[in-house]
C-alpha cells in the first residue's frame, strides 16, 4: 500500500474529518502535527507549493490537497485507485 501523510493540528475540524475518512477505510497514515514544531509547517508549505491551511494530504509523493479534495476523490471512487 502507498504511503499516506497528513499534516494536521489537533483541533482542526477538517483534519478530524479527513482522518476519520482514512480510518473508516482502514488506511494507515502518518500524522504530522504542524503545531508541535514551526519548522514542520514551513516544510508543509514548501511540499504543498504554498498551501498554508491544514490538513494537507500526500498520497505517495503526490500532494492531493486538503479535506475537500480527499472527499472529492472518495466520491469519484478515485481514492481507492490512488491507494492501490
Amino acid at each position: 500500500m502507498v504511503n499516506v501523510e497528513i499534516y494536521t493540528t489537533r483541533t482542526c475540524p477538517f483534519c478530524i474529518r479527513a482522518k476519520a475518512l482514512l480510518a473508516s477505510k482502514n488506511i494507515e497514515y502518518t500524522e504530522i502535527d504542524v503545531q508541535a514544531d514551526p519548522r514542520v509547517k514551513t516544510q508543509m508549505i514548501k511540499r504543498s507549493q504554498g498551501a498554508r491551511s491544514v490538513p494537507q494530504i500526500f498520497i505517495g509523493n503526490e500532494h492531493i490537497g486538503g479535506c475537500d479534495e480527499l472527499f472529492a476523490l472518495e466520491s469519484k471512487n478515485a481514492l481507492d485507485v490512488m491507494l492501490a
